[in-house]
């Protein structure tokens, strides 16, 4: 956990934010919930660090994940990905 007075800033990649676009209406506000509670802690209960890259997490959404990278020097969360299960690993 982090400290209680450290918030992180979420930072959304051009792809992602048009991914966000096209989402339907319940995922979407799952996702927005999620990022505002990324802000307070970056590696919540249920987020998993991928195997083979240095800094790079993953976060459940129903059939949905979320790809990002917590550069806790900087208190920054960028969020590099969004995508159904099936190929959100693809282009890592």
């Amino acid at each position: 956990m982090s400290e209680p007075d450290r918030r992180y800033t979420v930072i959304l990649e051009r792809r992602v934010e048009q991914a966000l676009r096209r989402l339907p209406r319940d995922v979407l506000i799952r996702v927005d919930r999620l990022l505002l509670s990324l802000a307070a802690d970056p590696r919540p209960v249920g987020c998993k660090k991928l195997k083979g890259h240095d800094n790079l997490y993953r976060l459940r959404i129903g059939d949905w994940r979320l790809i990002y990278t917590v550069e806790d020097d900087r208190l920054v969360v960028l969020v590099v990905e969004i995508a159904p299960r099936g190929g959100v690993y693809r282009d890592l």
